[in-house]
Formats: C-alpha cells, structure tokens, sequence
C-alpha cells in the first residue's frame, strides 16, 4: 500500500504497476521465521504449485537442452498496459446479491469454532477483486457465483488462522473455508448484469 521499502535505513519509492511476489517452501524451515498475520493479510493469494506431471517434465528438460530461456525473457506488456488492465477490472459488474456473499462467507470465518483469527476487510476485498478478474479474463463484463466460490481458497485460507484445538482434531484452514462455503447459502445461479439480463453462472 505504501509502495515503497526500506532496505537499511534507505527508502525507495517504488513506481506502479507495483507487486510483491513470494516463496514459501512447505518442506525446509531452517533460517526462516512465520511471518506475522498484519503481514500475512497484506498478500492477495497464496497459491500452492505441486510437482509437474510427466509431460511437463518433459517439456523443462527440452527447454533447457542448449540453452537458458531466461536469457531470451522479453516484455509481453507494458506498465501502462498494466495499470490499464487493472482499470478495466475494477469496472467489471458485481451483482449485490454477490457483494452481499462476499461479506457473509468473511464474517463467517471471524465467528466460527474453530477460528481464531478470521478473514480481515482486505480478504473481503481481496476476494472481490479477485473475482472481478476472474471475469475479465474469461471475457465477461459481469462477476458469477462461480467467479467468487473458485477464488476463494486462494484468496481467504491462508488469512485464516484455527485456535489449537482444531489443528490437533486433524483441521486445517481449507478445511474450515470449505465447511462455512459449503454451508453459506450462495446466490442465485443468474445474476443481472448491469443492462439488466439475466445470465446463467
């Protein structure tokens, strides 16, 4: 929110588009430390990349027989196209039907049993942007329920942090995300648009 960091008592400035991409290694903890939760809550998704199939694989090996390909990287966009896509996201229609979700399936996280500490307003943000985008990329001008249910995982889980007796009964936050998304009734599957149709989620 700030743009900027302070590396040793030196601040820069950072111009937009400005984002923050980071790594976590689920496997090798040592010379690391958690994070705290203000800070946690500040990433839009947590994104969880697995082991690529064998094709995939394949792929990688063939990519780097002769050469790096990180030594042929070019620009696809530019900043300006960036900041413009980004703009064009933020006027994607949400029904208030689909606001209204958004915020209950928040506040269900800070008032569940198992929850310690629940999804924040930038969750509620978070995931309504998310979904926006969503949309935009599949070439719609208008947010689905599908668009908020597919985004939510990454969005909320790793904001939500369970009270100790719920870790040791075996629960982990996706679980909890699906028992309150599962339980949480969801708009109906058509919403208006904003020049009033009725479109099938």
């Amino acid at each position: 929110e700030e743009r900027q960091v302070t590396v040793d008592g030196t601040t820069y400035p950072l111009s937009l588009p400005f984002l923050v991409l980071a790594t976590q290694n689920p496997v090798e903890f040592a010379g690391t430390f958690p994070l705290p939760e203000a800070q946690v809550d500040r990433f839009l998704m947590r994104v969880n990349v697995g082991y690529l199939d064998i094709a995939h694989e394949v792929q990688v090996l063939d990519r780097f027989q002769r050469d790096s390909p990180m030594e042929q990287l070019a620009p696809v966009v530019t900043a300006d196209e960036v900041l413009a896509a980004q703009k064009m996201v933020q006027e994607i229609y949400v029904d208030d039907q689909l606001k209204e979700y958004i915020a209950r399936v928040t506040h269900r996280t800070r008032s569940h049993a198992d929850i310690g500490l629940g999804a924040s307003s930038r969750g509620s943000l978070g995931l309504f942007r998310s979904a926006q985008a969503r949309a935009a990329l599949e070439g719609r001008d208008f947010v689905t329920p599908d668009d908020v249910k597919a985004l939510a995982h990454p969005v909320l889980a790793h904001r939500l942090i369970l009270k100790a007796n719920a870790e040791l009964r075996g629960l982990t936050p996706v679980k909890v995300l699906n028992q309150i998304l599962e339980s949480e009734p969801v708009p109906p599957p058509n919403v208006v648009t904003r020049y009033g149709r009725r479109v099938a989620s």
